[in-house]
């Protein structure tokens, strides 16, 4: 069975180093006041206890594909009363991934693959509203009739220090959450300038020229899930929906 932990709980469910080692560098990565992580809304949510935490196996099997499925159906019916600042974060055990010593490209195709086959465990349709074609620009991924913005980050970035991480993870953040934070334009548009003043001083290059705003002509949010540590654009999404 896949769990949903809160961040006090969590501690005592933790059966192997990996995991440990996770939690402890997720909590330090969010809670650092000297390298300050570029998200703010992210930081307090975390500092607010609204998010919740799963872990799952190596991401390239099956296996790792139902964990994320289970885990985003359970966290899809309570997560309204999480707060407004609730995300879902998974850490996957990508041991194997390390020793072989993967670079950001194979994370890449790891990453969509397992989206892709996460979908098979959704019993629900796909909302009518969101495209089914990622090069839509209205298109997002969506599990459980929910929409969701997906962040991944691998133990293989480097310049990217936003996207670094000890194993491959997942921060899911629910699209009404984006939404309640667009709800005052004028906050929002100052808490995106400080992100990207911090962005700038957390990695080691430019602002990825992917990142965007849900609902603008030129953006593709599947392009923000994975950002590559090159500032590199994909032209095309892997992402195939199945059923």
């Amino acid at each position: 069975m896949t769990i949903l932990f809160e961040s006090h709980s969590t501690d005592n469910h933790l059966n192997s180093s990996w995991q440990q080692e996770a939690l402890r560098a997720f909590h330090s990565k969010l809670s650092d006041q000297q390298s300050q992580f570029p998200c703010i809304p992210a930081t307090v949510g975390h500092k607010l206890g609204q998010f919740r935490y799963g872990f799952a196996a190596d991401p390239t099997t099956d296996n790792a594909a139902k964990q994320l499925a289970d885990l985003l159906h359970t966290y899809g019916q309570q997560s309204k009363g999480f707060g407004s600042y609730t995300s879902l974060i998974i850490f996957f055990d990508t041991t194997k991934q390390q020793e072989l010593q993967l670079a950001v490209p194979a994370y890449f195709d790891i990453f969509w693959n397992l989206l892709s086959k996460a979908t098979v465990h959704d019993s629900h349709n796909w909302p009518i509203h969101i495209p089914n074609d990622p090069a839509d620009t209205l298109w997002e991924y969506c599990f459980g009739g929910e929409q969701y913005f997906m962040y991944c980050a691998t133990p293989a970035h480097s310049n990217k220090k936003s996207r670094n991480f000890p194993c491959m993870m997942l921060a899911i953040t629910p699209r009404r959450v984006l939404e309640t934070f667009e709800s005052k334009p004028k906050a929002a548009a100052g808490i995106k300038q400080k992100i990207r003043e911090r962005i700038l001083k957390y990695d080691s290059n430019d602002i990825h020229p992917d990142l965007n705003a849900y609902g603008n002509k030129d953006n593709f949010e599947w392009k923000q899930y994975f950002l590559h540590d090159d500032n590199s654009s994909p032209s095309k999404c892997p992402f195939h929906r199945r059923k």
